[in-house]
């Protein structure tokens, strides 16, 4: 709210104010854990390695849930809580929030979706009020997280 305090009538969002909102930021990381836009993907196996006393030899198709990584204990303490402090600092150890992929094979949109999520965002707070107008609606996932009505909502201008 101190950003848009600090705009004048119709000023829009800049890059600067883009870097200030690292709790704005924080919330949607929070969002993005426990529910990721992907579930997982498939990969190959470049080497024979062991997993939990199985072989998995090269060549094999294996498969990552980012779903079962963001919701692991041993990387999130009450994982299924929502706390946005998870990301201040250093945030989560590398590969354990990959809601955008990891490594080489990272999204390439991820910078974009982080500003388009930001500006969406702040403009949501900043101008309206809203209320669910379905409470408790069930989220059906097939294959990604989607409401199973589609989440209405009913907005209120400031």
């Amino acid at each position: 709210m101190d950003i848009a305090k600090s705009k004048g009538p119709g000023e829009l969002l800049n890059w600067e104010d883009i870097q200030k909102m690292k709790l704005l930021w924080n919330v949607a990381c929070e969002v993005l854990r426990l529910a990721p836009p992907v579930q997982g993907a498939f990969r190959d196996v470049l080497t024979d390695f062991m997993y939990e006393g199985f072989y998995i030899p090269k060549g094999w198709k294996i498969y990552w849930s980012t779903h079962s990584t963001h919701k692991n204990p041993e990387y999130f303490s009450e994982p299924y809580k929502f706390d946005p402090s998870r990301f201040e600092g250093r945030g989560p150890a590398p590969y354990t929030f990959v809601p955008f992929g990891g490594g080489p094979r990272m999204c390439p949109g991820k910078e974009y979706a982080r500003l388009e999520t930001l500006v969406v965002m702040h403009n949501l707070v900043k101008r309206f009020k809203w209320e669910k107008l379905i409470p408790n609606e069930k989220i059906v996932v097939n294959p990604m997280p989607i409401p199973e009505k589609g989440r209405p909502i009913q907005l209120f201008p400031y």
